[in-house]
């Protein structure tokens, strides 16, 4: 696993001084994040997924058309996976102003190896600067240590069944997942 902190040696959990004390267990966040691209007919918008858990129970899930068209599939997931980076900022924000303490960084899964490659490598590159936004936004958040990001298949990925329609079998499998 990369050290970003060489690349974004600022980069740190915004945490004021004012902060409580955290008290209590640390909790553990995991983040399933997944996009299907292309998916509104009319738009041809990508729609974003994502499920976050917190000590294994599901907390938010968020299903939405993304606000970009992207032209590959590689565009939309990692729109998604910047989604929740900065749903993963928010949340830890909120648990630590809370007194809440957490777990080291959150774990994050993404389907998309490609996508999953660029934010562990350093020696990965993006040169469309709206995707460079939703990297640089990624690489930032693990530099940090707020994020830790590693592979899902999709057919693991809990995520997936927000971003597309399931059938019977395949929307139990999936609400199984979600509510194990």
């Amino acid at each position: 696993l990369a050290d970003w902190k060489e690349f974004y040696p600022d980069a740190a959990e915004p945490i004021p001084p004012g902060a409580p004390e955290a008290l209590g267990p640390e909790v553990q966040l995991n983040i399933f994040c997944d996009a299907s691209h292309a998916t509104c007919l009319a738009t041809r918008r990508s729609t974003t997924g994502i499920l976050i858990f917190l000590n294994g129970a599901p907390i938010r899930w968020y299903s939405k058309r993304q606000n970009t068209i992207e032209s590959s599939t590689f565009g939309s997931e990692f729109v998604a996976m910047k989604i929740a980076m900065e749903m993963n900022a928010a949340l830890r924000y909120k648990l630590r102003m809370m007194g809440v303490p957490i777990e080291g960084a959150s774990n994050t899964f993404g389907d998309n190896a490609s996508v999953i490659k660029n934010v562990t490598l350093p020696e990965s590159t993006l040169h469309k600067r709206h995707n460079s936004i939703a990297y640089h936004t990624c690489l930032e958040e693990c530099a940090g240590g707020a994020a830790r990001v590693a592979h899902e298949s999709g057919k693991e990925n809990c995520s997936d069944g927000l971003t597309k329609c399931l059938a019977g079998p395949a929307f139990h499998a999936f609400a199984r997942s979600v509510l194990h």
